[in-house]
């Protein structure tokens, strides 16, 4: 599946979960990148929201921590046809479920300048 979404400012709490211990061992050992502490967030059109809440459903990739932190499904995906990283879906999050959150092992925003408002493509 390949959609466009807009680039927009997250909420500022990924940061901190990417940078525990547990989530860098096991999206290092599973996706092969420890990813940079931060998710590029995207919002994408809600006629996509059937296909991507299927393909979440299906999603067998888990990351659950024996913590109190939650759990995390993730697909592996490129952006912009170049970047390859990961969709994440946090299981708990509190954001609409048109709103996806990409991870890769570098700044995005910074490596391909990106500003909210631009237009990105994520293939999953």
């Amino acid at each position: 599946m390949k959609i466009d979404g807009e680039v927009t400012t997250g909420l500022g709490k990924a940061a901190f979960f990417l940078s525990q211990d547990f989530y860098i061992r096991e999206f290092k050992k599973n996706l092969g990148f420890i990813p940079f502490p931060g998710t590029l967030n995207v919002i994408v059109d809600e006629e996509f929201l059937g296909q991507i809440n299927e393909i979440k459903d299906a999603c067998e990739n888990l990351i659950k921590p024996d913590t109190e932190f939650g759990a995390v499904k993730y697909i592996e995906a490129k952006l912009n046809d170049e970047i390859d990283g990961a969709i994440v879906f946090p299981a708990k999050t509190t954001h609409d479920e048109n709103y996806l959150e990409f991870i890769a092992e570098m700044k995005l925003r910074d490596e391909l300048n990106i500003e909210d408002g631009d237009i990105v493509s994520l293939e999953f």
